[in-house]
């Protein structure tokens, strides 16, 4: 009699299925640029060994690792979030702008207050801000159905222009030298959980940010409405689940995340608003929810994995002088081979 149960060498199979997708997606995609990378006359495997250890030979590497974790995490999650209710929030940029100018307005409006205050304010600020810039993408979809896709692009690009106003006008540092704003007030900074080298407390948050995804979307009534919104639409409107609305939190989520990677870019590394300090963050943040495959349970994992790949690719450019793009071709090959590995097992399955 069959109990649906797994013994421990079905689940060892089941898992070890699950991952060798990705195992040799990673394996191809390093071939592949190894192959460039010869080509251009470098040594393959001292490149191979500067993109993976460098994360790992100094605490300082490793931090810096850390550091790069939380907004990779969290702008992934902004994506993977209304993923899950079958939308697409490519405005991860924009929101982690406006979620860092609300944390920079509070935080230097409020300056004067204690830390006990200031620093949620500062928080709560960015989660609200990032929100709000997703809830208008979120009301056309809703009122006009505007696809969410070229809404959520023009916002960050109306983002853009918000944060040079802010820092050149509202509240500019004349001794910047570049669109910068006047350092928010001390309790509005987030403290260090490492002293040396210095990791700020945006890492527990992003862990616990992790966390309420996880239960949220598997152990509520809320969480379940958005999967089966994203599962089948059609299905879940005949069950009484008002997809449209559901569609609307997703992004809303989406952005309350964004935002919040914004704030602790503000609180915990910059303490100030700059223009440009989204970096990279959204290509990566999409690139990280793609390669986790909308899992968002997987996307901390995946995150770390890429935070590893920016670290060493800094690292081969200083050391081997190897442009630092071909770890970006390293990762679009990885998205690549996943995506690949599924269309295999559809034609497998037929």
């Amino acid at each position: 009699m069959t109990t649906g149960v797994l013994s421990p060498t079905g689940r060892i199979r089941s898992w070890t299925r699950a991952v060798f997708p990705y195992v040799l997606a990673i394996l191809v995609a390093f071939a592949v640029a190894g192959a460039f990378i010869g080509s251009m006359g470098f040594n393959v495997l001292r490149a191979y060994e500067t993109i993976l250890f460098t994360s790992f030979r100094t605490p300082y590497g490793f931090i810096q690792t850390l550091t790069k974790f939380v907004p990779l995490t969290l702008q992934a999650l902004a994506f993977t979030v209304p993923l899950t209710a079958g939308k697409f929030n490519i405005g991860g940029e924009g929101q982690l702008i406006a979620g860092a100018i609300g944390a920079s307005v509070v935080g230097i409006l409020l300056a004067g207050l204690p830390g006990v205050l200031l620093l949620p304010l500062v928080l709560l600020g960015s989660v609200i801000a990032g929100a709000l810039w997703a809830a208008i993408p979120g009301w056309l979809l809703y009122r006009f159905r505007i696809s969410e896709v070229l809404t959520t692009v023009l916002m960050n690009f109306i983002s853009f222009s918000l944060i040079n106003y802010v820092a050149t006008e509202m509240w500019p540092d004349p001794a910047a030298g570049h669109p910068t704003t006047v350092p928010i007030g001390k309790g509005g900074m987030l403290p260090n959980i490492i002293a040396r080298p210095p990791l700020h407390m945006g890492f527990l948050l992003t862990i616990l940010a992790v966390a309420f995804v996880y239960i949220y979307t598997t152990r509520s009534v809320g969480g379940y409405e958005l999967v089966a919104t994203g599962a089948n639409p059609r299905a879940a409107h005949v069950y009484g689940i008002d997809v449209r609305k559901l569609s609307v939190l997703a992004l809303v989520l989406g952005g309350a995340l964004g935002g919040l990677s914004g704030g602790i870019e503000v609180a915990g590394v910059h303490h100030r608003l700059i223009e440009g300090l989204q970096s990279n963050y959204l290509a990566l943040g999409i690139l990280t929810g793609l390669i986790a495959k909308g899992n968002n349970l997987a996307v901390p994992f995946v995150a770390f994995f890429i935070a590893i790949l920016e670290v060493g690719a800094s690292a081969l450019q200083r050391t081997m002088m190897i442009p630092g793009e071909m770890v970006i071709i390293v990762e679009a090959l990885i998205v690549l081979f996943v995506l690949l590995s599924d269309v295999v097992k559809v034609g497998e399955g037929a």
